[in-house]
C-alpha cells in the first residue's frame, strides 16, 4: 500500500473517532457527567500534547507523563488500613472538594469537571473516558465504593442509553451530511444502462449461468436494474435469482444457481492471489481486480507511451484495437484478458485505423501490457450529471446513504462463508480502498463511507461494542435490574477479546496476502 493511501487512512480513522467520541462527550455533558479525558490515539504512560483548563487558566503539556486520577484509597475506618476487594485490589474513592481545593495551584487534578483533552502517541483510534463507566479507559475496581451524582452510573437508563447512542448517531449523521456535500460541492454522474445500446461484457462466472456476451438486462426479479452496480448487488450480494435478458432482438429468461455468491467470491479469491504473486515478483506492477461484469465498448487507444511495445509497433491514438493473435478481442476486458495472457511474448494486434483494417507484431512486457492508455466509457456515453442546491442536497445525501449502508448491511451474508472469510481484510484492505494519488472526492466518499461502516459496526449487539451496552441497557430498562459493575466488566473483556480475535485474523489476512 503505498504512503499517499497509509496517510488517507490515518486522518480518516481519525477524524471519524474524534466525532465518534465527541457524540458521546456531547450528550455526557448534557447530562452533567464529566469527561474525564478526551483524546485522539491512545497514550499509554504519556501523551503527546494534553491541555485542561485549570484555576481558570488553560494549562499545556508536551510529552508529558499521564495525570493521576483525583482518587485516593478508601481506608478501613476498623482497622485504618486501605481496604481491599475479594480479589486483594485496592478499593479508591474520589477525593472530597477540599481535598481537591487543597492540591497544589495548577495541579491538574483540580478543576475535576473540567475535560484534559489530548493527544497520543499511539496513533491508532481515541478514547473519551467518562466518570462512572466501565469501558475500555477503566475497570470496576478503578471506580469508586459509591456511585457519584455526576458519574454515568448514577444517570437514569435512558439517559445513559442517548450517551451510549451519541457516538453512533454522530458518525450516521457526519456520514449522510459528507454526502449531502458531495452531491452539493461535485454533483452526480450516473450512466444508466439503458444508454448502453451495445450491451454488456460477462465473465466466465455469469457465461457459466447462461449469460451471452452483449446480452441486456431487463429485469432481475422483476426489477428493471438502473445502474451496472444495480446487476452486482442483486446477482452477488442479494442472491436475486431469476433474469430477463434480451438477446438479439429475442427475451430469454435466465435462473441463476444459488451459489452464485460464494462461486465468485472463490474464483475473485484464486484470481486475487495469481495477482498478488504477479506483484511480489515486480513491485511496479499493478494488480487487476477480478471483472464480474462491464460495459462493452471497444478498445480504441487514447494515448501511447514512448518506449513501450505500442510505440515500437507503431500504434497511434485512436486505433481501435479488435483482435490479439487472430482471436477477436471486441471489448475493452477482453484486449486486456488476452494481453494478460501472454507476458513476456510476441503477439499480433489486429486493429482498425479510419476503416483500414492492420495488425502490428508487439512483444509485451511481464506486465501483460501495451502501454497505451485506452478511451473511458465516456467517450462513448455521455453520463447524466445532475446538480443539487443546498436544500434538495440534504434529501438526496440521506437518500444516497442509506442505500449504501443497506447494500453493505446485505453483504454480512456472504462474510460468513468460507470464501468471504477468506476475502476479510484490516486496515491494509481498507487502506487500498483510497486512491494511489490524492483526490478529494475519493478521500470524502471513502471517509463518509467508513463513518456508515463505524455506526453500523458498533451498533452490532457485540460486547464491549456501543451496540453491547444498548442490549444490556434496554434489558434494564425492561427488568429494571442494573448489572453490577463487575459482571460489565466480565462481559467487556469477553467481548474485547473477541475484537481483538477479529482484528488479528482480519490484519493477518491483510499480512498472509503480502508475502503469500
Amino acid at each position: 500500500m503505498a504512503a499517499i493511501q497509509w496517510i488517507q487512512l490515518l486522518i480518516a480513522l481519525s477524524f471519524l473517532v474524534v466525532i465518534h467520541e465527541l457524540g458521546h462527550f456531547t450528550f455526557a455533558r448534557i447530562f452533567k457527567v464529566r469527561v474525564e479525558k478526551f483524546y485522539m490515539f491512545i497514550n499509554p504512560r504519556f501523551s503527546l500534547f494534553r491541555m485542561k483548563k485549570v484555576d481558570g487558566k488553560w494549562r499545556f503539556a508536551f510529552f508529558a507523563p499521564n495525570v493521576e486520577p483525583a482518587a485516593t484509597e478508601l481506608i478501613d475506618p476498623l482497622t485504618n488500613q486501605p481496604k481491599k476487594d475479594d480479589k486483594g485490589n485496592l478499593l479508591y474513592r474520589p477525593m472530597t472538594m477540599d481535598e481537591i481545593n487543597a492540591l497544589p495551584e495548577g495541579d491538574w487534578r483540580r478543576d475535576p469537571d473540567n475535560t484534559e483533552w489530548g493527544i497520543g502517541w499511539v496513533p491508532f483510534g481515541g478514547y473519551c473516558s467518562i466518570a462512572g463507566m466501565v469501558d475500555e479507559t477503566k475497570a470496576a475496581t478503578d471506580l469508586p465504593s459509591e456511585p457519584q451524582p455526576w458519574e454515568y452510573r448514577s444517570k437514569k437508563a435512558w439517559q445513559r442509553l442517548l450517551i451510549i447512542l451519541g457516538g453512533i448517531l454522530v458518525n450516521f449523521v457526519a456520514a449522510l451530511l459528507m454526502f449531502g456535500a458531495m452531491l452539493h460541492h461535485w454533483g452526480d454522474d450516473s450512466l444508466p444502462l439503458s444508454k448502453i445500446d451495445s450491451g454488456l461484457y460477462y465473465s466466465q462466472v455469469l457465461l457459466d449461468e447462461g449469460f451471452r456476451q452483449q446480452d441486456k438486462i431487463i429485469s432481475i426479479d422483476g426489477e428493471e436494474p438502473e445502474f451496472l452496480a444495480d446487476v452486482v448487488e442483486s446477482l452477488i450480494i442479494e442472491g436475486k435469482r431469476n433474469v430477463i435478458v434480451q438477446r438479439q432482438g429475442e427475451t430469454v429468461n435466465l435462473t441463476m444457481s444459488e451459489d452464485l455468491g460464494t462461486r465468485f467470491l472463490a474464483i475473485s479469491n484464486d484470481y486475487d492471489r495469481i495477482e498478488r504473486a504477479k506483484a511480489r515478483q515486480d513491485k511496479t506492477y499493478k494488480k487487476r481486480r477480478y471483472v464480474l461484469l462491464s460495459y462493452y465498448i471497444p478498445f480504441v487507444v487514447d494515448s501511447v507511451l514512448p518506449n513501450h511495445a505500442a510505440y515500437y509497433g507503431g500504434l497511434q491514438r485512436g486505433d481501435s484495437i479488435v483482435s490479439i493473435n487472430g482471436e477477436p478481442t471486441p471489448c475493452t476486458v477482453m484486449v486486456q484478458n488476452a494481453l494478460a495472457a501472454h507476458p513476456c511474448d510476441s503477439i499480433v494486434v489486429g486493429y482498425y485505423r479510419d476503416t483500414v483494417y492492420q495488425q502490428a507484431r508487439l512483444f509485451i512486457g511481464d506486465h501483460g501490457t501495451m502501454g497505451v492508455g485506452m478511451r473511458p466509457i465516456t467517450a462513448f456515453y455521455e453520463p447524466d450529471h445532475k446538480e443539487y442546491g443546498f436544500w434538495e442536497s440534504i434529501p438526496a445525501g440521506i437518500q444516497y446513504g442509506w442505500n449504501l449502508l443497506a447494500s453493505y448491511v446485505h453483504q454480512f451474508r456472504l462474510v460468513f462463508t468460507k470464501e468471504g472469510a477468506e476475502s476479510l481484510g484490516g486496515f491494509g484492505a481498507i487502506g487500498n480502498m483510497f486512491p494511489s494519488v490524492w483526490d478529494w472526492y475519493s478521500f470524502w466518499h471513502m471517509t463518509a463511507f467508513l463513518s456508515l461502516i463505524l455506526a453500523f459496526m458498533n451498533f452490532l449487539p457485540i460486547p464491549a461494542l456501543d451496540g453491547g451496552y444498548v442490549l444490556l441497557l434496554l434489558l434494564e430498562m425492561i427488568t429494571g435490574r442494573q448489572l453490577p459493575d463487575k459482571w460489565l466488566e466480565k462481559i467487556n473483556n469477553i467481548g474485547f477479546w473477541l475484537l481483538i480475535a477479529l482484528l488479528i485474523y482480519a490484519n493477518g489476512n491483510d499480512i498472509f496476502k503480502a508475502f503469500f
